[in-house]
C-alpha cells in the first residue's frame, strides 16, 4: 500500500514538473521570437539626416515615404526612394525637402491626370 501511494505521489510530480518545463520553454521561445521581430522593425529606421542632396541626386528621387515617431523609429523622418532603390533619410523640416516633395508630388498628380491615347 505504501509503495502504491508513494507510485501516485512521485507519478503527480514528475507531471507536475514536465508540465512547468513545458510551459518555461514556450515562454522562452515566445519571448526570442518576440524580440527577433522587434529587432527587424528597427531596421527600417532612420536614425539620422542627409544634410542635403545635390540637384543632380534629387532628380532621381523616384517616390517617398514618411518615417512617425510612433512604434520602434525615434525621428520623423522622409525616407527618399531613388529610381534604383538607395533610400536617404531627411528632415521632414528642412525648407529643401518641403520644396522636393511638393515637385514629386506634382510630378505625380500630372501622370495621373494624363489620358490614355486611342487608337
Amino acid at each position: 500500500m505504501n509503495d502504491f501511494f508513494f507510485f501516485v505521489f512521485s507519478r503527480a510530480a514528475s507531471t507536475d514538473f514536465t508540465m512547468r518545463f513545458n510551459t518555461l520553454f514556450f515562454l522562452v521561445i515566445l519571448s526570442c521570437l518576440c524580440l527577433t521581430l522587434a529587432q527587424v522593425s528597427y531596421e527600417d529606421c532612420c536614425l539620422k539626416y542627409v544634410k542635403h542632396l545635390g540637384k543632380n541626386t534629387q532628380k532621381h528621387v523616384s517616390t517617398y515615404r514618411r518615417q512617425k515617431t510612433d512604434g520602434g523609429c525615434n525621428i520623423p523622418a522622409v525616407i527618399l526612394i531613388m529610381r534604383k532603390g538607395r533610400k536617404f533619410c531627411a528632415d521632414p523640416n528642412e525648407k529643401w525637402v518641403k520644396d522636393l516633395l511638393h515637385k514629386i508630388d506634382a510630378k505625380s498628380s500630372k501622370k495621373h491626370l494624363r489620358l490614355p491615347k486611342r487608337g
